[in-house]
């Protein structure tokens, strides 16, 4: 199983979705999370923390997102765990490229990767600047749904991309309208179809994929 862009694609894909506290590694205790790139304490929703995904350590929660229905514009619907870590572990050797998961008070709620646009094929479909910063969300199963829990984690993390980078990218399948819809409610600004060439490398098989730019500019 490869991923798309080194880390399946699909921003925002899960709209209205919150974190499940039974998935596998739901809660894997303050000590595993304790280092923190962003942290964002949010009145009437808790406190969202940015965390380095460990593959070892994440990959059987991650798993259990990736392989539902809703995920499958993530592209890993069919892969076990282990190629799961191994898609995280090659991912974390990237200087380019990098997974995390966001937390709500101490609960992952959400998988959040940032790229480089530069160093990604998505550069052949648009005229990357400095300063831009490539995006990918996947949030958790819904336990229940929970007004305004999207708009909040979302707004963090694009909070945490605008405070180093000038303009966020993403590039949603552009077959997922839900996606593209909640990019427009957010602010973004919905760009051109393109398709995204197909990558053939020893380690990384990227299918070409027809997707939907969108930007947020600081």
């Amino acid at each position: 199983m490869t991923p798309d862009n080194h880390g399946p694609a699909a921003s925002a894909e899960a709209a209205g979705s919150v974190a499940s506290a039974g998935a596998p590694g739901a809660r894997a205790g303050a000590a595993a999370y304790a280092t923190a790139v962003y942290e964002r304490t949010v009145d009437g929703f808790g406190t969202v923390r940015v965390v380095p995904l460990d593959p070892d350590r994440d990959a059987p929660l991650v798993h259990s997102w990736v392989s539902e229905e809703r995920a499958r514009f993530w592209g890993m619907r069919g892969a076990s765990v282990e190629d799961v870590r191994g898609v995280y572990a090659h991912l974390d050797t990237l200087t380019t490229h990098h997974a995390f998961l966001a937390l709500r008070d101490g609960v992952p709620v959400a998988l959040f990767q940032t790229y480089d646009p530069e160093a990604d094929r998505v550069s052949e479909c648009y005229e990357a600047r400095p300063g831009d910063i490539g995006v990918h969300l996947l949030l958790a199963p819904a336990a229940a749904p929970e007004p305004g829990f999207t708009g909040h984690v979302l707004g963090v993390l694009t909070a945490y991309c605008l405070s180093t980078h000038e303009r966020i990218v993403v590039e949603p399948d552009a077959a997922n309208d839900k996606a593209v819809a909640l990019l427009a409610r957010s602010g973004f600004e919905v760009g051109p179809e393109v398709v995204l060439p197909e990558v053939v490398l020893p380690e990384v098989h990227l299918p070409a994929k027809r997707a939907r730019l969108a930007f947020l500019t600081r």
